[in-house]
Protein backbone atom coordinates (compact mmCIF):
# COMPACT_ATOMS: atom_id res chain seq x y z
CA UNK A 1 0.00 0.00 0.00
CA UNK A 2 2.84 2.38 0.83
CA UNK A 3 4.43 1.68 -2.54
CA UNK A 4 1.16 2.56 -4.30
CA UNK A 5 0.80 5.78 -2.34
CA UNK A 6 4.35 6.73 -3.24
CA UNK A 7 3.81 5.94 -6.92
CA UNK A 8 0.59 7.97 -6.97
CA UNK A 9 2.27 10.93 -5.24
CA UNK A 10 5.09 10.86 -7.78
CA UNK A 11 2.65 10.87 -10.70
CA UNK A 12 0.67 13.74 -9.21
CA UNK A 13 3.85 15.75 -8.76
CA UNK A 14 4.85 14.96 -12.34
CA UNK A 15 1.52 16.31 -13.58
CA UNK A 16 1.80 19.39 -11.36
CA UNK A 17 5.24 20.20 -12.76
CA UNK A 18 4.09 19.61 -16.33
CA UNK A 19 1.13 21.94 -15.85
CA UNK A 20 3.36 24.64 -14.40
CA UNK A 21 5.84 24.36 -17.28
CA UNK A 22 3.17 23.62 -19.91
CA UNK A 23 5.06 20.46 -20.80
CA UNK A 24 2.99 17.98 -22.85
CA UNK A 25 2.59 14.51 -21.37
CA UNK A 26 1.89 11.32 -23.27
CA UNK A 27 -0.07 9.04 -20.94
CA UNK A 28 0.86 5.42 -21.57
CA UNK A 29 0.19 2.02 -20.04
CA UNK A 30 1.19 -1.01 -22.09
CA UNK A 31 1.26 0.99 -25.32
CA UNK A 32 -0.65 -1.69 -27.25
CA UNK A 33 -2.93 0.92 -28.82
CA UNK A 34 -0.27 3.44 -29.82
CA UNK A 35 -1.28 2.86 -33.44
CA UNK A 36 -4.52 4.78 -32.91
CA UNK A 37 -4.83 8.54 -33.13
CA UNK A 38 -3.49 11.50 -35.03
CA UNK A 39 -0.19 11.92 -33.18
CA UNK A 40 1.77 10.72 -30.13
CA UNK A 41 3.33 13.77 -28.51
CA UNK A 42 4.88 14.68 -25.19
CA UNK A 43 7.03 13.09 -22.51
CA UNK A 44 5.87 9.56 -21.66
CA UNK A 45 4.17 9.21 -18.29
CA UNK A 46 4.02 5.48 -17.57
CA UNK A 47 1.01 4.41 -15.48
CA UNK A 48 2.04 0.80 -14.85
CA UNK A 49 3.29 1.49 -11.34
CA UNK A 50 -0.38 1.87 -10.32
CA UNK A 51 -1.04 -1.86 -10.24
CA UNK A 52 -3.30 -4.24 -8.38
CA UNK A 53 -6.90 -5.13 -7.62
CA UNK A 54 -8.14 -2.89 -4.81
CA UNK A 55 -11.33 -4.81 -4.03
CA UNK A 56 -13.35 -7.57 -5.63
CA UNK A 57 -16.72 -8.81 -4.47
CA UNK A 58 -17.77 -11.70 -6.72
CA UNK A 59 -21.20 -11.87 -5.09
CA UNK A 60 -21.72 -8.17 -5.84
CA UNK A 61 -20.38 -8.41 -9.41
CA UNK A 62 -18.08 -5.43 -8.84
CA UNK A 63 -14.31 -5.05 -9.06
CA UNK A 64 -12.19 -1.98 -8.28
CA UNK A 65 -8.76 -2.02 -9.88
CA UNK A 66 -5.80 0.30 -10.39
CA UNK A 67 -5.39 1.35 -13.98
CA UNK A 68 -1.82 0.15 -14.51
CA UNK A 69 -2.93 -3.43 -13.83
CA UNK A 70 -2.45 -5.76 -16.83
CA UNK A 71 -5.83 -6.49 -18.41
CA UNK A 72 -4.94 -10.18 -18.65
CA UNK A 73 -4.36 -10.26 -14.88
CA UNK A 74 -7.82 -8.85 -14.20
CA UNK A 75 -9.45 -11.24 -16.66
CA UNK A 76 -7.70 -14.23 -15.06
CA UNK A 77 -8.92 -13.21 -11.60
CA UNK A 78 -12.49 -12.89 -12.86
CA UNK A 79 -12.31 -16.21 -14.73
CA UNK A 80 -11.23 -17.97 -11.53
CA UNK A 81 -14.62 -16.97 -10.11
CA UNK A 82 -16.60 -17.81 -13.23
CA UNK A 83 -16.99 -14.15 -14.20
CA UNK A 84 -15.87 -11.93 -17.06
CA UNK A 85 -15.83 -8.56 -18.78
CA UNK A 86 -18.69 -9.31 -21.18
CA UNK A 87 -17.77 -6.58 -23.68
CA UNK A 88 -14.58 -8.50 -24.57
CA UNK A 89 -12.02 -5.67 -24.67
CA UNK A 90 -9.26 -6.21 -27.25
CA UNK A 91 -5.66 -6.32 -26.05
CA UNK A 92 -3.87 -5.75 -29.39
CA UNK A 93 -0.64 -7.12 -27.95
CA UNK A 94 1.93 -7.84 -30.68
CA UNK A 95 4.32 -9.92 -28.58
CA UNK A 96 4.05 -11.98 -25.37
CA UNK A 97 5.90 -9.16 -23.60
CA UNK A 98 3.17 -6.65 -24.44
CA UNK A 99 0.49 -6.18 -21.80
CA UNK A 100 -2.59 -4.05 -22.29
CA UNK A 101 -3.67 -2.30 -19.09
CA UNK A 102 -7.04 -1.69 -17.50
CA UNK A 103 -6.53 2.06 -17.86
CA UNK A 104 -5.84 1.68 -21.56
CA UNK A 105 -8.96 -0.44 -21.91
CA UNK A 106 -11.12 2.32 -20.45
CA UNK A 107 -9.32 5.19 -22.16
CA UNK A 108 -9.63 3.51 -25.56
CA UNK A 109 -13.25 2.51 -25.00
CA UNK A 110 -12.93 -0.35 -27.51
CA UNK A 111 -15.09 -3.45 -27.29
CA UNK A 112 -14.97 -6.86 -28.94
CA UNK A 113 -17.40 -9.03 -30.93
CA UNK A 114 -20.12 -9.07 -28.24
CA UNK A 115 -20.47 -5.26 -28.14
CA UNK A 116 -23.77 -5.07 -30.04
CA UNK A 117 -25.46 -7.52 -27.67
CA UNK A 118 -24.02 -6.73 -24.23
CA UNK A 119 -22.98 -3.07 -24.40
CA UNK A 120 -19.72 -1.13 -24.43
CA UNK A 121 -16.96 -0.47 -21.90
CA UNK A 122 -18.66 2.68 -20.65
CA UNK A 123 -21.81 0.72 -19.81
CA UNK A 124 -19.84 -1.24 -17.20
CA UNK A 125 -17.88 1.68 -15.74
CA UNK A 126 -19.31 2.45 -12.31
CA UNK A 127 -16.73 4.87 -10.96
CA UNK A 128 -13.32 6.37 -11.63
CA UNK A 129 -10.54 8.22 -9.86
CA UNK A 130 -8.39 10.49 -11.99
CA UNK A 131 -5.80 13.23 -11.94
CA UNK A 132 -6.89 16.30 -13.89
CA UNK A 133 -4.72 18.90 -15.59
CA UNK A 134 -4.48 20.86 -12.33
CA UNK A 135 -2.90 17.85 -10.60
CA UNK A 136 -6.05 17.34 -8.51
CA UNK A 137 -7.03 13.79 -7.56
CA UNK A 138 -10.77 13.50 -8.19
CA UNK A 139 -13.23 10.64 -7.70
CA UNK A 140 -16.50 10.19 -9.55
CA UNK A 141 -19.23 7.58 -9.37
CA UNK A 142 -18.96 4.60 -7.06
CA UNK A 143 -19.54 0.86 -7.06
CA UNK A 144 -23.23 0.67 -7.93
CA UNK A 145 -25.41 1.51 -10.92
CA UNK A 146 -27.58 4.58 -10.37
CA UNK A 147 -29.30 7.36 -12.22
CA UNK A 148 -27.13 10.43 -12.74
CA UNK A 149 -28.19 14.06 -13.15
CA UNK A 150 -25.83 16.06 -15.34
CA UNK A 151 -22.54 14.68 -16.65
CA UNK A 152 -21.66 11.11 -15.76
CA UNK A 153 -17.98 12.01 -15.51
CA UNK A 154 -16.72 8.44 -15.08
CA UNK A 155 -18.15 7.45 -18.44
CA UNK A 156 -16.75 10.55 -20.10
CA UNK A 157 -13.33 8.95 -19.61
CA UNK A 158 -14.26 5.91 -21.70
CA UNK A 159 -13.00 6.59 -25.21
CA UNK A 160 -11.37 9.91 -24.30
CA UNK A 161 -7.91 8.41 -24.97
CA UNK A 162 -6.39 10.14 -21.95
CA UNK A 163 -7.08 13.64 -23.25
CA UNK A 164 -9.18 14.62 -20.22
CA UNK A 165 -7.18 13.17 -17.38
CA UNK A 166 -4.99 10.36 -16.08
CA UNK A 167 -7.09 7.50 -14.73
CA UNK A 168 -5.67 5.97 -11.54
CA UNK A 169 -8.46 3.61 -10.43
CA UNK A 170 -11.75 2.34 -11.86
CA UNK A 171 -14.70 0.33 -10.59
CA UNK A 172 -16.31 -2.03 -13.09
CA UNK A 173 -19.44 -4.12 -13.20
CA UNK A 174 -18.69 -7.73 -14.18
CA UNK A 175 -21.00 -10.60 -15.14
CA UNK A 176 -21.04 -14.38 -14.76
CA UNK A 177 -19.80 -16.41 -17.72
CA UNK A 178 -22.80 -17.64 -19.73
CA UNK A 179 -23.69 -21.27 -18.92
CA UNK A 180 -24.02 -22.23 -22.59
CA UNK A 181 -22.43 -21.19 -25.89
CA UNK A 182 -22.72 -22.26 -29.52
CA UNK A 183 -21.43 -20.97 -32.85
CA UNK A 184 -23.42 -21.48 -36.06
CA UNK A 185 -22.02 -21.16 -39.58
CA UNK A 186 -23.96 -20.17 -42.69
CA UNK A 187 -22.60 -19.91 -46.22
CA UNK A 188 -24.24 -16.81 -47.73
CA UNK A 189 -23.47 -13.56 -49.48
CA UNK A 190 -23.33 -10.24 -47.67
CA UNK A 191 -26.92 -9.23 -48.45
CA UNK A 192 -28.31 -12.56 -47.22
CA UNK A 193 -26.19 -12.34 -44.07
CA UNK A 194 -27.56 -8.91 -43.25
CA UNK A 195 -31.13 -10.08 -43.89
CA UNK A 196 -30.65 -13.02 -41.54
CA UNK A 197 -29.15 -10.83 -38.82
CA UNK A 198 -31.93 -8.25 -39.11
CA UNK A 199 -34.59 -10.95 -38.87
CA UNK A 200 -32.98 -12.65 -35.89
CA UNK A 201 -32.46 -9.31 -34.16
CA UNK A 202 -36.23 -8.90 -33.85
CA UNK A 203 -36.67 -12.24 -32.10
CA UNK A 204 -35.97 -13.34 -28.50
CA UNK A 205 -32.78 -15.19 -29.36
CA UNK A 206 -29.56 -15.30 -27.27
CA UNK A 207 -27.49 -13.60 -30.00
CA UNK A 208 -24.09 -12.61 -28.65
CA UNK A 209 -21.76 -11.95 -31.60
CA UNK A 210 -21.62 -12.24 -35.37
CA UNK A 211 -18.99 -12.05 -38.09
CA UNK A 212 -19.45 -12.18 -41.86
CA UNK A 213 -16.34 -12.51 -43.97
CA UNK A 214 -15.57 -13.53 -47.54
CA UNK A 215 -12.74 -16.03 -47.72
CA UNK A 216 -11.48 -17.39 -51.05
CA UNK A 217 -14.59 -16.04 -52.71
CA UNK A 218 -17.01 -17.75 -50.32
CA UNK A 219 -19.12 -15.60 -48.01
CA UNK A 220 -19.57 -17.06 -44.53
CA UNK A 221 -21.60 -15.81 -41.58
CA UNK A 222 -20.68 -16.93 -38.08
CA UNK A 223 -23.14 -16.33 -35.25
CA UNK A 224 -22.30 -16.92 -31.60
CA UNK A 225 -25.08 -17.65 -29.11
CA UNK A 226 -24.66 -17.31 -25.37
CA UNK A 227 -27.14 -17.71 -22.53
CA UNK A 228 -29.14 -20.34 -20.68
CA UNK A 229 -28.69 -23.91 -21.93
CA UNK A 230 -32.34 -24.25 -22.98
CA UNK A 231 -32.30 -20.92 -24.82
CA UNK A 232 -29.12 -21.72 -26.75
CA UNK A 233 -30.30 -25.21 -27.73
CA UNK A 234 -33.69 -23.91 -28.87
CA UNK A 235 -32.04 -21.16 -30.94
CA UNK A 236 -29.74 -23.67 -32.64
CA UNK A 237 -32.72 -25.76 -33.69
CA UNK A 238 -34.66 -22.75 -34.96
CA UNK A 239 -31.86 -20.91 -36.79
CA UNK A 240 -30.34 -23.87 -38.59
CA UNK A 241 -26.88 -23.62 -40.12
CA UNK A 242 -23.92 -25.80 -39.16
CA UNK A 243 -23.07 -26.00 -35.48
CA UNK A 244 -19.35 -25.79 -34.81
CA UNK A 245 -17.32 -27.13 -31.90
CA UNK A 246 -17.03 -24.45 -29.22
CA UNK A 247 -13.47 -25.41 -28.35
CA UNK A 248 -12.48 -24.90 -31.98
CA UNK A 249 -14.28 -21.60 -32.46
CA UNK A 250 -13.11 -19.91 -29.24
CA UNK A 251 -9.66 -19.07 -30.69
CA UNK A 252 -11.33 -17.75 -33.85
CA UNK A 253 -13.54 -15.36 -31.90
CA UNK A 254 -10.46 -14.24 -29.95
CA UNK A 255 -8.66 -13.65 -33.26
CA UNK A 256 -11.63 -11.59 -34.46
CA UNK A 257 -11.39 -9.51 -31.31
CA UNK A 258 -7.63 -9.05 -31.67
CA UNK A 259 -7.76 -8.45 -35.45
CA UNK A 260 -5.47 -11.39 -36.20
CA UNK A 261 -7.86 -13.23 -38.53
CA UNK A 262 -6.46 -13.88 -42.02
CA UNK A 263 -8.74 -11.15 -43.40
CA UNK A 264 -6.91 -8.54 -41.29
CA UNK A 265 -3.49 -10.05 -42.03
CA UNK A 266 -4.09 -9.68 -45.77
CA UNK A 267 -3.52 -5.94 -45.42
CA UNK A 268 0.21 -6.63 -45.09
CA UNK A 269 0.17 -7.47 -48.81
CA UNK A 270 -1.20 -4.00 -49.58
CA UNK A 271 0.96 -1.51 -47.65
CA UNK A 272 -0.86 1.48 -49.14
CA UNK A 273 -4.17 0.35 -47.60
CA UNK A 274 -5.48 1.61 -44.27
CA UNK A 275 -7.95 -0.25 -42.10
CA UNK A 276 -11.19 1.72 -42.11
CA UNK A 277 -13.88 1.38 -39.44
CA UNK A 278 -17.44 2.09 -40.56
CA UNK A 279 -19.93 2.58 -37.72
CA UNK A 280 -23.47 2.21 -39.03
CA UNK A 281 -27.04 1.50 -37.95
CA UNK A 282 -27.38 -2.30 -37.80
CA UNK A 283 -30.14 -2.14 -40.42
CA UNK A 284 -27.89 -0.42 -42.99
CA UNK A 285 -27.88 -2.24 -46.35
CA UNK A 286 -24.91 -3.45 -48.37
CA UNK A 287 -22.78 -0.38 -49.12
CA UNK A 288 -21.26 0.57 -52.44
CA UNK A 289 -17.54 0.40 -51.68
CA UNK A 290 -14.37 1.09 -53.69
CA UNK A 291 -13.48 -1.61 -56.19
CA UNK A 292 -12.39 -4.95 -54.72
CA UNK A 293 -13.09 -3.78 -51.13
CA UNK A 294 -14.90 -6.62 -49.36
CA UNK A 295 -15.79 -5.75 -45.77
CA UNK A 296 -15.61 -7.86 -42.65
CA UNK A 297 -18.87 -7.28 -40.77
CA UNK A 298 -19.40 -7.48 -37.02
CA UNK A 299 -21.97 -6.35 -34.46
CA UNK A 300 -24.93 -7.70 -36.44
CA UNK A 301 -24.22 -5.25 -39.26
CA UNK A 302 -23.34 -2.18 -37.19
CA UNK A 303 -19.55 -2.44 -37.55
CA UNK A 304 -17.91 -2.90 -40.95
CA UNK A 305 -14.17 -3.09 -41.50
CA UNK A 306 -12.83 -2.10 -44.91
CA UNK A 307 -9.29 -2.17 -46.30
CA UNK A 308 -8.77 0.73 -48.70
CA UNK A 309 -6.23 3.46 -49.47
CA UNK A 310 -6.56 6.86 -47.85
CA UNK A 311 -7.56 8.25 -51.24
CA UNK A 312 -10.82 6.28 -50.93
CA UNK A 313 -11.74 8.17 -47.77
CA UNK A 314 -14.17 10.52 -49.48
CA UNK A 315 -16.15 7.69 -51.04
CA UNK A 316 -16.19 5.69 -47.81
CA UNK A 317 -17.34 8.64 -45.73
CA UNK A 318 -20.05 9.52 -48.23
CA UNK A 319 -21.32 5.94 -48.25
CA UNK A 320 -21.30 5.75 -44.45
CA UNK A 321 -23.08 9.09 -44.02
CA UNK A 322 -25.72 8.15 -46.57
CA UNK A 323 -26.48 5.11 -44.42
CA UNK A 324 -26.61 7.21 -41.23
CA UNK A 325 -23.13 6.41 -39.92
CA UNK A 326 -19.49 7.44 -40.12
CA UNK A 327 -16.15 6.19 -41.44
CA UNK A 328 -12.75 6.63 -39.80
CA UNK A 329 -9.27 5.21 -40.24
CA UNK A 330 -8.59 2.73 -37.46
CA UNK A 331 -5.08 1.70 -38.50
CA UNK A 332 -2.98 3.91 -40.73
CA UNK A 333 -1.49 2.59 -43.95
CA UNK A 334 2.09 3.15 -42.79
CA UNK A 335 3.52 1.32 -39.82
CA UNK A 336 4.58 4.54 -38.11
CA UNK A 337 1.11 6.05 -38.43
CA UNK A 338 2.27 9.10 -40.39
CA UNK A 339 -0.64 8.74 -42.78
CA UNK A 340 -3.18 8.90 -39.98
CA UNK A 341 -3.62 12.66 -40.32
CA UNK A 342 -7.22 13.57 -40.93
CA UNK A 343 -8.38 10.06 -40.12
CA UNK A 344 -11.44 11.06 -38.13
CA UNK A 345 -14.79 11.83 -39.69
CA UNK A 346 -15.79 15.47 -39.49
CA UNK A 347 -17.70 16.41 -36.36
CA UNK A 348 -20.49 18.95 -36.18
CA UNK A 349 -19.44 22.43 -34.97
CA UNK A 350 -21.67 22.00 -31.92
CA UNK A 351 -20.04 18.70 -30.97
CA UNK A 352 -16.59 20.15 -31.51
CA UNK A 353 -17.43 22.97 -29.10
CA UNK A 354 -18.54 20.48 -26.46
CA UNK A 355 -15.26 18.60 -26.83
CA UNK A 356 -13.25 21.81 -26.46
CA UNK A 357 -15.15 22.88 -23.35
CA UNK A 358 -14.69 19.51 -21.71
CA UNK A 359 -10.99 19.62 -22.52
CA UNK A 360 -10.73 23.13 -21.07
CA UNK A 361 -12.50 22.06 -17.88
CA UNK A 362 -10.39 18.98 -17.20
CA UNK A 363 -7.06 20.01 -18.74
CA UNK A 364 -6.88 23.85 -18.88
CA UNK A 365 -3.34 24.13 -20.25
CA UNK A 366 -3.62 21.13 -22.57
CA UNK A 367 -0.85 18.87 -21.24
CA UNK A 368 -2.57 15.47 -21.66
CA UNK A 369 -2.01 13.65 -24.96
CA UNK A 370 -2.09 16.80 -27.11
CA UNK A 371 -2.84 16.21 -30.78
CA UNK A 372 -3.97 12.61 -30.37
CA UNK A 373 -7.67 13.24 -31.05
CA UNK A 374 -7.62 16.72 -32.55
CA UNK A 375 -5.21 18.84 -34.52
CA UNK A 376 -6.17 21.91 -32.48
CA UNK A 377 -5.89 20.62 -28.87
Amino acid sequence: MQAMETALAQIIERVRAAAADRTPLRLRGGGTKDFYGLALQGQVLDTRALRGIVSYEPSELVVTVRTGTPLAELEATLAAHGQCLPFEPPHFAKTPADAATVGGMVAAGLSGPARASVGAVRDYLLGATLINGRAELLSFGGQVMKNVAGYDVSRLMAGAWGTLGLLTEVSLKVLPVAPAEATLRFECNQADALRKLHAWGGQPLPLNASCWVQDAGVGTLYVRLRGAVAAVEAACRMMGGTRLDTGTTAPDWAACREQTLPWFADRAQRPDHALWRLSLPPTAPVLTLPAAAQPLIEWHGALRWVQAPVSAGGALRDAARAAGGSATIFRAASADGTSAGGQFDLKSPALEQIHKRLKQSFDPVGIFNPGRMSGTW
